[in-house]
């Protein structure tokens, strides 16, 4: 069993994940494929951004290997990113005919991995500067994130890692001051994994943490994890794989 990488669109998936195969890693890389290749599939030279996700199909399915540096040892982590122009969510997707086989392909992978990977955006309290109307507001984002709550609990009962991401987080914070905080040092780090959860999730999860705590409390043997993301900030953006190298079973 390996990690389910998904997200809503316009998160910053495709972003983190070519930033995470830049070759200038710290403690996690991305081994295949390499960065040149998955730069031309997700990488658009003319516009200088990364790709949309296309709406012709309902799942585009990438594999990605990446390899954890740890104290003990090298981890492997086999990731499959789920990626869906975002219809799928839907229920009245869902219910129509010709999509249930797509849509039971897509559960059979979410329900047999041991983690799920869920980048989520920011939401507009909290994002400065100019481009704040770009992004829903608070209470959106709470019934966006109550309906992965549902599905968390309806559909992925074996997993037992869930980490959650707000990214962009250089919108809403001073990127490096959090990660000298956060950072990830082996064997003197200046937080324990727990410590971060909570300092995390109390500072810029608040709006859901009761949410959390449920899921917590009623998916048997499952640890939620909350981790603010960047591609500007390598240590941010390699703090949520160190956590599920460290954390998923041989």
């Amino acid at each position: 069993m390996g990690v389910i990488y998904i997200g809503d669109r316009a998160t910053g998936k495709t972003s983190l994940a070519l930033e995470l195969a830049n070759p200038s890693s710290q403690y996690v890389t991305v081994t295949h494929p390499d960065y040149e290749n998955l730069k031309a599939l997700l990488y658009d030279e003319t516009t200088g951004q990364t790709r949309a996700t296309d709406a012709v199909q309902a799942i585009y399915d990438r594999a990605l290997e990446i390899q954890v540096q740890l104290p003990t040892g090298k981890k492997e982590i086999l990731l499959e990113w789920l990626d869906t122009p975002g219809e799928i969510w839907r229920t009245y997707w869902q219910r129509v005919d010709e999509n249930q086989l797509e849509w039971q392909k897509f559960l059979n992978s979410i329900v047999e991995s041991e983690g799920i990977l869920l980048v989520v955006p920011p939401y507009r309290e909290i994002v400065s500067g100019a481009n704040r109307e770009d992004y829903i507001t608070q209470q959106q984002w709470c019934n966006r994130f109550e309906r992965w709550v549902k599905f968390f609990r309806q559909d992925c009962s074996k997993v037992r890692h869930l980490v959650l991401c707000l990214n962009k987080a250089d919108l809403f914070c001073d990127v490096n001051k959090e990660a000298s905080r956060l950072a990830y040092i082996p064997n003197r780090s200046p937080m324990t994994w727990q410590k971060r959860n909570a300092y995390v999730m109390q500072r810029y999860f608040a709006p859901v943490q009761k949410q959390i705590e449920q899921l917590n409390q009623n998916i048997s043997g499952l640890a939620v994890r909350c981790f603010i993301t960047s591609i500007h900030n390598r240590h941010l953006l390699e703090l949520p794989w160190i956590y599920l190298g460290s954390f998923l079973a041989n």
